[in-house]
């Protein structure tokens, strides 16, 4: 549903069959990140913030993989959308992510990981996970040596944003766009990337990347034409860039 553009039917789904699902550890975390998910999309981020603290950032400490992508992605979806969600929140996600610094098991589970580090304004981690990528694509072989081979850049397009090199963040992964499905995740999931990209060439100060960010906007419109997300962001481009 989310990828549909049906929050409203997505919320009701969760919240009346919660009981059926909040049994199984493994799939509660990531169905509440979904339920957040629905109300970032109408702009009710005050809800999916205390969805966040009720249940994803608690649920975060589990040990599992997906449950830690959630917290780092659902803290990140919220700032690109202008929410301040408090250096308390990142420090929390970022000790539980510094653990897994050197694992590059995937492009996806790394560029969250980076998510965490910049939001938590954590520089020096930031750089040793790029560094320790830069190193195991160096001295790796076979097809994973690859996968974060051509990861590479999207986690450069993160630094740069967070560093508020904006165009330099557009230029980095925009000729790779079309390779993040390779990276891991979900359609829903790896919507974070699309989202992250618009919102780099909004704040570029290149014509070509606002010019860029409108194409992109045309295209999300045309597969989600009920996104109200899409039509802020829409709105905030034209108030940005005009006609």
């Amino acid at each position: 549903m989310e990828m549909q553009g049906r929050p409203r039917e997505g919320v009701a789904f969760l919240s009346n069959t919660i009981d059926d699902w909040t049994t199984c550890k493994w799939i509660a975390c990531h169905n509440f990140w979904h339920w957040a998910l629905y109300h970032i999309e109408q702009g009710e981020h005050a809800a999916a913030l205390d969805i966040y603290d009720s249940e994803i950032g608690k649920r975060a400490n589990s040990g599992q993989m997906l449950d830690i992508v959630d917290a780092c992605s659902m803290l990140f979806r919220l700032e690109l959308e202008g929410v301040k969600v408090g250096q308390e929140r990142w420090d929390d996600v970022v000790e539980i992510v510094r653990p897994h610094v050197d694992d590059h098991l995937l492009v996806f589970n790394d560029s969250h990981f980076l998510m965490a580090f910049n939001g938590g304004k954590k520089k020096s981690y930031s750089d040793q996970l790029l560094e320790s990528l830069r190193n195991f694509v160096a001295n790796s072989e076979g097809a994973q040596r690859k996968r974060q081979q051509d990861g590479l850049p999207l986690l450069e397009s993160l630094a740069a944003y967070a560093e508020g090199r904006y165009a330099d963040a557009v230029d980095l992964i925009n000729p790779h766009r079309y390779d993040i499905e390779k990276f891991g995740g979900s359609n829903a999931q790896r919507d974070v990337f699309d989202q992250f990209l618009i919102h780099a060439a909004m704040k570029s100060d290149k014509p070509i990347h606002s010019k860029l960010a409108r194409s992109l906007l045309t295209q999300r419109k045309a597969y989600k034409p009920e996104s109200t997300l899409t039509d802020r962001l829409t709105a905030r481009m034209m108030a940005q860039h005009g006609d």
